[in-house]
Parts: structure tokens; sequence; C-alpha cells
């Protein structure tokens, strides 16, 4: 019976050390998981603002249109330095075929709306039909690449390329 008794508290005081050590590896594990998760976090706070404009430019318009924007070279090289490569990789080339896509739609079912590229401008003066003007600072969009639609007859809305035909229809017709 004793030992019995022994044996019993040999297997008990080995599981009590056992859950210590582990408890103890954890809790270690846990401060280089937080490490690399503030790393990550300081890169995904840089990704999700864009970096300034490289240019201070303003580009006037007065007529119906559809505005592509693209990041400057040097925004671009920012953005670059902040994200992913895969992210930044994916990034790029969904920029590129979406408006591929859209400019494709927007000639053959819109062709009285002229597209027009911005890259080397970070201010947009839209003047509607009405005399009044709307200003638009590309800076305060975070998205990389991206279109607005412009009639002269109401503000300019920034849309989604992925849905375009809907987009176009909702925004030209209504």
């Amino acid at each position: 019976m004793k030992r019995f008794w022994l044996i019993s508290i040999n297997i008990f005081s080995g599981l009590v050390c056992l859950l210590v050590i582990t408890l103890l590896y954890s809790c270690s594990e846990t401060g280089k998981q937080n490490s690399s998760a503030q790393i990550e976090s300081y890169k995904l706070d840089s990704i999700r603002k864009k970096p300034g404009s490289s240019f201070s430019d303003t580009i006037t318009i007065d007529y119906p249109a559809a505005i592509f924007f693209n990041p400057d070279k040097l925004q671009l090289e920012k953005i670059k330095a902040v994200t992913d490569t895969m992210i930044f990789e994916s990034m790029t080339h969904d920029c590129f075929y979406q408006m591929k896509n859209t400019r494709n739609t927007i000639k053959k079912n819109w062709p009285g709306i002229k597209i027009l590229e911005v890259r080397d401008a970070r201010y947009l003066e839209l003047k509607s039909s009405d005399g009044s003007r709307e200003w638009l600072d590309l800076d305060a969009y975070n998205d990389a690449c991206g279109i607005f639609l412009f009639d002269r007859q109401k503000k300019a809305r920034l849309v989604d390329m992925t849905n375009i035909d809907t987009e176009l229809d909702f925004y030209f017709n209504k």
C-alpha cells in the first residue's frame, strides 16, 4: 500500500511539473508572438494609410467623365516599401485588370463619357453645370487606384470597378 502511494505521488508530481513547464513555455512564446504581431500591426497600419502624393497639382474637369486615378511613381514606391510583396503584386494586378475591364466597358456602352487618367496630380476640381465646384483630394482616398464618375449634374462618386456595369447605369441614368 505504501508503495502505491509513493507511485501515485510521483505520478502526480510529474504531472504538476509537466503542467508548470507547459505554462511557462506558452507564456514565453506569447511574448514572441506579441512582438511579431506588433510588427505585423505596424505594417497593416502603414498599408491602411496611403502615402501622400508627390504632386500638389490640380486637374480641372468641366465635362462628363470617368476619372481613373493611380499613385504616382514615388507614391507607388512608398506603398511597395510598406506592403508585403505578394499583397503588393496582387494589388497592382487587380488594379490593372479592373481598370482595363472598366475602360473597355465604358468605351463599349458609354462612348459619350470621356476617360481621364490621373497619376501626377493630387487634387480634382469638378465644375458642375450650375457653376458650383467640388474639390477632391486623392490623398484622402486610401485606395491605390480607382475611378470617379462625374456627369456635371451631381456630385462625383467613387465607384466599385468590379461592378462597373451597374455603377455606370445607376450613376448616369438616375
